[in-house]
């Protein structure tokens, strides 16, 4: 028996206008689990049925005084339309019993006189009908009651999921600028450290070994952050010059003294200590430990040959070759002379299969790059005057001499505060020249 079933306290009412079939109908019933109740009159019926709950069962006899059955069971279903009715009667008359069905909602007729064991059984299993009916209402009600209740959860969850999607993508672009903004330090730092090492007089030295050992990396299809290693190790590589005297890094290494060549050949050792504690440019440092290692196995400090020699080293070993020849040359054919010089030392001190990787490249860095923006119109403005989308038609350096900006650059935000920023601190003294 189910909950509903359990907890409910069916009754079933008898409505006929004879006492003694009353009596006879309660005592025929008294020990079944519904509870029977008595009416000698519709009248009294329906009374009872306004104060009564859970009357699941009506049987009406049909001839009564005051109304017929059938007008009373047509009451009765407006009265209480879930409770399922029976006519009772006593004749064989056939309208009546259409009527009882048709007007008054009748489930089933009973003719007088009934069999006991029968009446029974159909007034049991009329209850039985009477619980399903109201069981699957209660149900349906509670699967709808769940639904509504599900839907709005699913409609919250997805609210909320909407909301947290929001947050997380909101944390995500901040980490992300954050993110943008510690590698744009990072870069800058490096670059900082770059020009502060070519103060000595190698002016953009460290910035075309980086553009050269960059190009060649991006052509020998390496990964980006091995790329980006490498550009930091060439912008870096002569880090460890720093200390060393002038009179020494002027000289070439076959004019050194014994221990001044020996002071010397400790510099790219150095570099890599100075920066080894950086987690960033802890893999830049090996290359910049091995950047004077020949392919022959005749460098330093350590004697690598041929592949041992990381990849990165031998690729700053030729772009740093080329730009040292290339500081003592000019004019438009310098460049073939350059590369003439490094293709001399193939095999030797640069490895050969890095040739072609170069020559693709060095022209635009020492004839494009150079020459091609002398012919255009400049203008010399004020620091205030600089416009978003300007580009520069020259180097830009500080009043003490430090390179700021490559000429080539093209002028944002972010790039004009800085001049801005740097002609308060250190003044050059002239204005920014830009291409017209």
């Amino acid at each position: 028996m189910s909950e509903f079933q359990e907890n409910a306290q069916v009754r079933v009412l008898f409505v006929d206008d004879e006492e003694n079939i009353l009596k006879s109908l309660s005592r025929l019933f008294m020990d079944e689990e519904f509870e029977v109740i008595t009416a000698s009159s519709a009248k009294e019926g329906l009374q009872l049925l306004m104060v009564m709950e859970n009357v699941g069962v009506v049987v009406s006899d049909q001839r009564m005084p005051d109304v017929t059955g059938v007008q009373f069971l047509e009451q009765v279903r407006e009265t209480v339309p879930d409770a399922l009715r029976i006519m009772l009667t006593g004749y064989a008359d056939l309208s009546a019993t259409v009527d009882a069905i048709n007007r008054g909602g009748a489930c089933r007729y009973i003719t007088k006189p009934w069999n006991d064991g029968e009446l029974v059984q159909i007034i049991r299993d009329t209850v039985n009908r009477y619980l399903l009916v109201q069981e699957n209402r209660h149900l349906t009600e509670t699967v709808n009651r769940q639904n509504e209740e599900l839907k709005e959860w699913n409609t919250n969850l997805k609210q909320r999921v909407l909301e947290q999607t929001t947050e997380i993508r909101k944390k995500h672009e901040s980490l992300q600028q954050v993110n943008e903004q510690l590698q744009a330090s990072f870069k800058g730092t490096v670059t900082a450290f770059s020009r502060l090492i070519e103060l000595g007089g190698k002016k953009q030295h460290a910035e075309k070994v980086a553009s050269l050992a960059q190009n060649m990396a991006q052509a020998l299809g390496l990964p980006a952050d091995e790329v980006e290693t490498i550009h930091n190790a060439a912008l870096l590589h002569d880090i460890g010059e720093l200390g060393i005297s002038d009179v020494i890094l002027k000289k070439d290494p076959i004019e050194m003294t014994e221990e001044e060549r020996k002071v010397y050949m400790l510099h790219s050792v150095r570099g890599q200590t100075a920066i080894d504690s950086i987690d960033g440019l802890r893999e830049a440092g090996v290359f910049i430990r091995h950047h004077h290692e020949h392919f022959d196995g005749s460098g330093f400090p350590d004697g690598l040959a041929g592949e041992a020699i990381p990849l990165g080293a031998r690729i700053i070993a030729m772009a740093d070759f080329l730009d040292r020849t290339m500081q003592q040359l000019h004019g438009a054919t310098a460049i073939d002379f350059g590369m003439r010089s490094v293709a001399a030392e193939l095999g030797k001190r640069l490895d050969p299969a890095l040739y072609e990787s170069l020559r693709k490249f060095a022209k635009y860095v020492y004839y494009v790059r150079e020459q091609g923006l002398r012919t255009l119109r400049e203008a010399e403005l004020s620091p205030i005057e600089l416009t978003v989308g300007q580009v520069l038609s020259r180097d830009m350096y500080s009043g003490t001499g430090l390179l700021l900006l490559n000429r080539g650059v093209r002028l944002d935000a972010i790039r004009i505060d800085a001049i801005r920023r740097y002609y308060r601190l250190d003044p050059p003294p002239h204005g920014v020249f830009v291409e017209m």
